[in-house]
């Protein structure tokens, strides 16, 4: 997940409106969870309607530590986790940990702990209208996952590597489960991996007057970072935080990268075959043809050595934005050249065309953006930077001498 847009809190508002009659208002020792799933979101309903807290909350989703680093203080093994999550560890007062796997088993812990749950509809209701509240409950409860389909379930790529920093201690978040806001921070908690102490804070919650003493204000989500001293509200707020401090890159727009990952191999082949025509190669001067393509390649020699990092862009194109976002946020100096609006005639710059070929001839590569560190292309966004950012080679190839 990347920055929250509008979209993004449509979709996170829907599913909480899907799940509206749950979780709108003791401790537990640890809760495995993951924000994506409807198993764990039907405990967390429920622990907020319990108001309870939880020391803390360990992301298990795909690709998580807890699931796959047995070095790491919270494994619990099984990388598929699907027999695991959600998981609960609670401690009860004569001492004794008890483990709960499952939401039934959960549920039903703390159904027998603290009372079952409240109804929807009243006893004296008719059966009619019972029925047809049970059923709307039941529909209701996988749509939030297919509203927020794919967020809150995988660890990102960009905190797989081994080089991300991590929080020494748990962080620190008030929400509560039926807030679209409270639902963007979480899956990003998730999707980073970072383990955080959840204070529920929902309507008539008892920590709500100590969430009013640490903010001011009651207002949801609340972020306190114990190990940076730090304290924020609002969710894109928070989330850029976490990003610039818990990532090693901030994730360009999902739907961008869906995109590029169906239209890319598609089109690169096309693109080879159209550059040298787009550049006149069928003209019937062969020789002036090859001596602009020659000149490019030798101006394109001559950029690429004058800065250490060189992106090729086109003004129009998202692909370009977001890489030269994800160079902005991590504060890396480069130097942009724009070949024009965009690729097709009448948008692209005069004698772009022939630098369009060219950087196919240095690089392999004809398609935007073009990436070169220290001399070297490392491809575009998606199957370039990302990827050399998060296997680290991006640094290694940017420190050579």
């Amino acid at each position: 997940m990347s920055i929250p847009d509008n979209l993004d809190t449509l979709t996170s508002g829907l599913a909480s409106i899907f799940r509206l009659p749950f979780a709108t208002a003791t401790k537990i020792f640890r809760l495995y969870d993951m924000e994506g799933n409807s198993d764990c979101r039907l405990v967390r309903e429920r622990i907020t309607e319990l108001d309870l807290c939880v020391d803390v909350v360990i992301p298990a989703g795909r690709r998580s530590r807890a699931l796959t680093d047995r070095s790491y203080e919270y494994y619990i093994g099984d990388a598929s986790g699907i027999s695991v999550i959600p998981s609960m560890m609670v401690s009860e007062e004569d001492g004794v940990v008890r483990n709960f796997v499952g939401s039934e088993d959960i549920l039903e812990y703390l159904s027998s702990k603290f009372g079952p749950r409240n109804p929807i509809v009243d006893s004296n209701d008719d059966e009619i209208k019972k029925k047809v509240v049970d059923a709307l409950v039941l529909l209701s409860e996988p749509l939030p996952s297919l509203l927020r389909l794919g967020r809150g379930q995988d660890v990102a790529g960009c905190a797989l590597s081994e080089a991300t920093p991590r929080p020494v201690k748990p962080l620190i978040l008030y929400s509560y489960e039926g807030n679209q806001f409270c639902r963007l921070v979480r899956e990003v908690l998730c999707e980073l991996d970072i383990p955080y102490r959840l204070v529920s804070s929902g309507k008539g919650s008892q920590q709500r007057a100590e969430l009013a003493q640490v903010s001011g204000s009651t207002q949801c989500p609340y972020l306190v970072d114990p190990n940076t001293k730090l304290q924020m509200a609002e969710s894109k707020a928070i989330i850029e935080y976490l990003y610039q401090k818990y990532a090693i890159y901030t994730p360009p727009n999902e739907a961008l990268g869906m995109i590029s990952g169906i239209i890319t191999p598609l089109l690169k082949p096309l693109f080879k075959v159209l550059a040298p025509l787009q550049a006149g190669s069928n003209r019937e001067n062969k020789r002036e043809y090859t001596a602009e393509i020659e000149e490019a390649k030798a101006k394109i020699l001559e950029e690429i050595s004058s800065e250490k990092v060189v992106i090729y862009t086109y003004s129009l194109s998202p692909f370009c934005t977001e890489a030269l976002k994800v160079l902005d946020r991590l504060e890396i100096p480069y130097k942009e050249i724009s070949l024009g609006l965009e690729w097709v005639p009448f948008l692209i710059q005069d004698k772009g065309a022939q630098k369009r070929v060219a950087l196919g001839e240095v690089s392999g590569q004809t398609s935007l953006p073009n990436i070169f560190v220290n001399g070297k292309s490392i491809g575009g966004l998606y199957e370039g930077l990302l990827p050399a950012l998060e296997k680290g080679t991006f640094q290694s190839i940017l420190n050579k001498t």
